[in-house]
């Protein structure tokens, strides 16, 4: 059992990705496997997997290389078959080449990812009946230390103004780092509040899983 402190913690956010791997096939397995030819990565490279299987898509994965052919993705259990159909999780992956600092980081508030569920009422019961059906979209919202002059806040306004998708990766105290991907909105309006700082607000519609290692 560990705890861990957002004290001392960092944010980033991808800059460039490598060119994209075709994914021929992958095992549902615990960790799956996947294949594809001369992929070149290496232990603990950082991969955007983009799959026909709709829990792992769109989620930041880690390789474990295992030939020159076929590498793990750490931590994806597709051992249920319902979830993970056989046959259909082939897709790509990316290798994220490059991570800028969220400078100024001040507070960060996750909302979203739980389940969702739908009421039934039969009429031959007295008690409803309530069946989870999925899970509701998830999102990040981010506030800074406002400075427009700053490297990661302008790399910020250029991917929200363009609606482009991002890798985010979060290091706390004690070794854990989680990854999650989506598209990052930003407010070029600071807000302003006597006896604070003037902050800028950022926000990160989560695409797929939020994963984490330690």
């Amino acid at each position: 059992m560990s705890y861990y402190l957002p004290d001392g913690g960092r944010l980033y956010m991808s800059t460039t990705f490598a060119a994209e791997k075709t994914i021929s096939a992958v095992t549902n397995a615990n960790a799956a496997v996947a294949t594809s030819t001369t992929h070149g990565y290496s232990d603990n490279d950082e991969l955007l997997f983009v799959s026909g299987w709709e829990d792992a898509t769109d989620t930041v994965w880690r390789a474990n290389q295992l030939t020159a052919d076929t590498f793990e993705l750490v931590g994806l259990d597709a051992t249920d078959t319902d979830i993970y159909p056989a046959g259909t999780g082939t897709g790509t992956t990316a290798k994220i080449s490059g991570w800028t600092e969220l400078q100024q980081w001040l507070e960060s508030s996750p909302s979203g990812g739980d389940v969702r569920y739908v009421d039934v009422n039969p009429i031959s019961r007295r008690n409803g009946i309530r069946i989870p059906a999925g899970f509701n979209p998830m999102s990040f919202d981010l506030e800074f230390g406002y400075d427009g002059a700053l490297a990661s806040q302008i790399a910020m306004i250029a991917a929200s103004r363009t609606f482009t998708k991002a890798a985010f990766k979060l290091v706390a105290a004690g070794g854990l780092t989680g990854y999650f991907y989506g598209n990052i909105s930003f407010s070029e309006m600071p807000t302003m509040q006597k006896g604070d700082v003037m902050r800028a607000r950022a926000g990160v519609s989560v695409l797929g899983r939020f994963i984490s290692y330690v």
